[in-house]
């Protein structure tokens, strides 16, 4: 059996050498003049390979496979983006996806113990059953992981090429396909000159009902969020207010509750508003709901990067994508440093209530803005004893209060946060406990 991989249509712009390098030996290793050595060096390599890939995706059996369903599900092509989403298509589209399935299919199905006997090895047969030590991956949520690992046996088991495009498109249907298929949070990094958006491999597994109260503030959020999913008008966003409230932790709590349906969320700092028109031109045609996240947000007076992000906002000769808002958090209502002087029309300044208002602008191109204030004593002691006895603390809720209310004062003041914090505090000191009990 050989491997048609130069036959490929659709998906043929694998990035991934192990196939080619694979799909080479398993279609060159009987001929007559082939160089054994350095076919037996390749297919070590493309072994240590495919051992790598398991661990850090957290892929168990038969890792052949599993890198052949890893690359279907990652390969983003004509026909898997037409399919993200909505599933199976109609069009010529299907015809060249079976054409390439079918060669998948046999792919699968590779049968490597001539190649084994032929070069004298004897490791691939230890990858078609190859189990990690209790490793879960770091690539992937477990749930991903698991519904991956679904799909490979499914594709895997398949009796024919229409059956696996049957199981690949139910896929594509709920997760998606590729990098902003599989991963919820993304990041920008500079690659040289290009500014690239990767994944974020690890986020907080933070809800909205973890945020004790604010419930006015979470509603807003959820309503313009819910809009926004569903294609409908929605608004950008700007949360502020008092630090330690719950502003971060309800747009990465949004990013949860609704990545689901299709909402994807990219963080961009400061130094890289310059950046955005190029973030938004690799987003702009997924079929998701992107949000531009900007934590802690604030400029000085000296500061210009807010003038990319008003263009960006609004103003700009090209318009920002329906498919895209900005959710902003700042401890300042107006985003940017207000002096008495800038009050005060500088002598030099005939229009310097013009150059002040220029300023202020940036915070009004935010359509919803929801303010987070600092807790009174009463309810940063009703949030401490609530996150009590969410965690199991063994303690009178009076004392707990009392208790609070000191460590407030001592570490940070009033906020959800500094409760968070005297919480875990709390957790520690009874988790030590337990553990001398236990050696005692």
């Amino acid at each position: 059996m050989r491997i048609k991989n130069n036959e490929l249509i659709l998906y043929r712009n694998f990035d991934e050498p192990v196939f080619h390098t694979m799909a080479h030996v398993a279609n060159t290793f009987d001929a007559t003049d082939l160089d054994r050595n350095k076919a037996v060096d390749d297919i070590y390599r493309c072994i240590s390979e495919l051992i790598t890939i398991a661990r850090d995706h957290g892929f168990n059996g038969n890792l052949w496979q599993g890198y052949l369903t890893w690359l279907l599900i990652t390969n983003e092509n004509a026909f898997s983006m037409s399919c993200e989403k909505v599933g199976a298509i109609e069009g010529s589209l299907n015809d060249f996806a079976l054409h390439d399935l079918q060669i998948f299919y046999e792919a699968y199905h590779m049968d490597w113990r001539a190649v084994e006997k032929l070069l004298g090895i004897h490791f691939l047969s230890l990858i078609s059953n190859y189990e990690s030590s209790q490793n879960k991956g770091v690539i992937y949520s477990h749930a991903l992981r698991d519904r991956i690992e679904e799909l490979n046996l499914l594709l895997s088991q398949a009796e024919d090429a229409v059956a696996m495009y049957k199981v690949l498109t139910d896929f594509y249907k709920d997760y998606g396909v590729g990098k902003y298929g599989l991963h919820r949070a993304f990041k920008v990094e500079k690659k040289g000159e290009e500014a690239i958006v990767v994944p974020i491999t690890r986020t907080e597994k933070i809800r909205l009902c973890d945020l004790i109260g604010y419930e006015t503030q979470k509603k807003k959020l959820v309503d313009n969020t819910e809009a926004f999913v569903r294609g409908e008008r929605a608004n950008n966003v700007l949360l502020f207010g008092d630090s330690g409230t719950g502003k971060s932790t309800s747009i990465k709590a949004i990013l949860n509750e609704y990545y689901k349906d299709g909402l994807r969320m990219v963080e961009i700092y400061k130094h890289q508003f310059q950046d955005i028109p190029n973030v938004i031109a690799q987003i702009k045609n997924r079929n998701y709901r992107y949000i531009l996240y900007m934590d802690d947000l604030s400029f000085e007076e000296f500061e210009i990067e807010y003038k990319y992000l008003k263009a960006v906002i609004e103003g700009g000769l090209e318009t920002k994508p329906d498919n895209v808002l900005i959710y902003a958090t700042s401890n300042r209502r107006h985003l940017i440093r207000e002096t008495w002087g800038e009050r005060r029309q500088n002598s030099d300044d005939v229009h310097g209530g013009d150059s002040m208002q220029e300023k202020l602008s940036l915070a009004t191109r935010f359509g919803e803005t929801i303010y987070y204030g600092a807790p009174s004593q009463k309810e940063y002691v009703v949030i401490a004893k609530a996150l009590a006895k969410r965690y199991g603390i063994v303690m009178d809720e009076e004392e707990i209060g009392k208790e609070a209310v000191v460590w407030e004062m001592r570490h940070g003041g009033l906020s959800g946060r500094t409760a968070q914090q005297f919480i875990n505090h709390l957790a520690g000191m009874q988790a030590l406990t337990t553990d001398n009990t236990d050696k005692g």
